[in-house]
């Protein structure tokens, strides 16, 4: 028996498509309990749940008047499940016929607490950064798939879709942006172990605009360092935890400092000439080289070397911002959704 938990705000466009996903699935229709919390929205996405409603009994819609957030909105719909297995899912995130089966088929073992599924995109295009950023996803996902089988640690999961033991959910802090990672750490915390299931396949339209990826990116960055503070003592905990959490994660949340670092000491110490004016002129490359890929935007010139190295670029700095976002505070965890290429299907 499972229990989906799903909060909408706004979803119109793709919500029909994942009801449809949902129910189109292998698992049996009678086992589901389908939660939807939609969150004050000022669309159809209300009309739509109310006519799969009328369709499918076993859908629970949770209508919240005031605009609440995604973390506010998934920890009232936990307390009303039903069952012991939950699958938190996104509404543009679209299920395969067995990504149910595939996800539930794990908690036969009592050791295991979370599984992950496994993501592809569809929608790329040239005309933005949807290669690299579903190059990175790929990365991301190799790496969480590695980590579940070598150490049973799978370092955050993939927040569009996965499953959870019901007993094993912490309420997320309301100001929390990065909730599917404070959850799974919470899990790791309890000694029960996560994993990446490459059968549970999902679908989601990636990211291909610049600007609102870099501001997605600034909040989840954000939301990184308020877990990595929260969960600051799982890093001396000498164990395989804190392994994963410190070279899967907090290496890569740092990164921008340890550029920003490799050039001030080349521009401040000149012990090594040569090496220094070799790093010097590798980052005035890369500027350059982005700022020209920026103007070949503008006049719909895309060359994918150089797309990915504005992805690269962008993302860094926008890691760098999140973090003295962070240090600002007074986050709501309200998000609005990013724009996507959501009028595709996946092949």
């Amino acid at each position: 028996m499972l229990s989906i938990i799903m909060a909408a705000h706004n979803e119109e466009v793709i919500l029909g498509k994942k009801l449809d996903s949902i129910f189109a699935s292998n698992y049996p229709e009678d086992k589901i309990e389908l939660i939807i919390g939609t969150d004050c929205c000022n669309d159809s996405t209300d009309e739509i749940v109310s006519r799969y409603k009328a369709k499918y009994p076993n859908i629970n819609h949770i209508v919240f008047k005031e605009r609440s957030g995604k973390v506010r909105i998934v920890n009232q719909l936990v307390k009303t499940a039903k069952n012991e297995i939950l699958v938190l899912t996104d509404a543009n995130v679209l299920f395969s016929k067995d990504t149910l089966f595939e996800l539930a088929k794990h908690f036969k073992n009592n050791k295991i607490g979370l599984v992950d599924s496994h993501m592809k995109n569809y929608g790329l295009s040239e005309t933005g950064i949807s290669f690299p950023e579903q190059s990175y996803i790929s990365l991301e996902v190799h790496l969480k798939d590695a980590e579940g089988k070598k150490f049973g640690s799978m370092m955050g999961p993939f927040g569009g879709c996965y499953a959870m033991r019901k007993n094993l959910y912490s309420e997320v802090p309301n100001n929390y942006l990065v909730d599917d990672f404070h959850i799974s750490m919470n899990v790791l915390k309890s000694k029960a172990k996560c994993i990446h299931e490459r059968k549970a396949i999902v679908f989601e339209d990636v990211s291909n605009h610049l600007s609102a990826e870099f501001k997605r990116k600034v909040r989840i960055s954000a939301g990184n360092f308020q877990n990595l503070v929260h969960f600051r003592s799982m890093l001396f905990a000498l164990d395989q935890v804190a392994f994963v959490f410190i070279s899967h994660k907090v290496l890569r949340w740092l990164s921008p400092f340890f550029l920003i670092g490799s050039l001030v000491t080349a521009f401040l110490f000149k012990a090594n000439f040569n090496l220094n004016l070799l790093i010097l002129s590798i980052f005035a490359l890369v500027i350059f080289l982005v700022c020209i890929d920026l103007l070949f935007m503008k006049v719909k010139i895309h060359i994918r070397l150089l797309r990915y190295l504005t992805h690269f670029t962008t993302m860094n700095f926008a890691l760098f911002i999140g973090f003295f976002k962070y240090l600002k505070g007074n986050s709501n965890g309200i998000w609005n959704r990013t724009e996507r290429l959501q009028n595709e299907s996946p092949q």
